[in-house]
């Protein structure tokens, strides 16, 4: 008899919604500019933890789904994306896009030296929907999931 893998749905939707809402008080608080970014002050931090947030929320996310499938045991985040791209569960585009976000929120996290801002604020414009990208994917594998009943 072939054993059934069930996956978190629930808890991985309550997470797709927690993205959905610090992207949004992202979009509403980004400035059109980098100069305008550049002086927001404790806004600008705000901003931060949320992109942080939501990209740990990514992370949570692909953990979930490689611990409920047994897709393997990693050493580390990078081990459990590695799990996703190897069992195709998202598509190689956006396992490259989780990977940059990855990077992005260490350099958040561990502030390696300062954290350019410029840079920061180009990254914030130029990928925030990147999480769409993700959650559409994410909600096709749980309706292929859902349709299948089991992998």
């Amino acid at each position: 008899m072939t054993e059934k893998k069930k996956v978190r749905k629930e808890e991985i939707l309550k997470k797709l919604r927690e993205i959905d809402e610090a992207v949004s008080i992202i979009e509403e608080k980004l400035p059109q500019n980098f100069e305008d970014f550049s002086h927001l002050g404790l806004v600008k931090d705000g901003i931060y933890k949320k992109i942080e947030f939501a990209i740990e929320n990514v992370i949570d996310i692909c953990s979930i789904i490689n611990t409920d499938l047994s897709l393997g045991v990693p050493a580390d985040d990078e081990g459990i994306i590695k799990n996703i791209e190897t069992n195709k569960i998202l598509s190689k585009k956006l396992i490259e896009k989780i990977e940059e976000m990855k990077g992005f929120r260490n350099i958040l996290v561990h502030r390696y030296g300062k954290i350019e801002d410029e840079i920061a604020f180009e990254t914030l414009q130029n990928n925030l929907a990147d999480f769409q990208l993700f959650k559409k994917e994410v909600l096709k594998f749980l309706e292929n999931k859902k349709s299948r009943k089991s992998l």
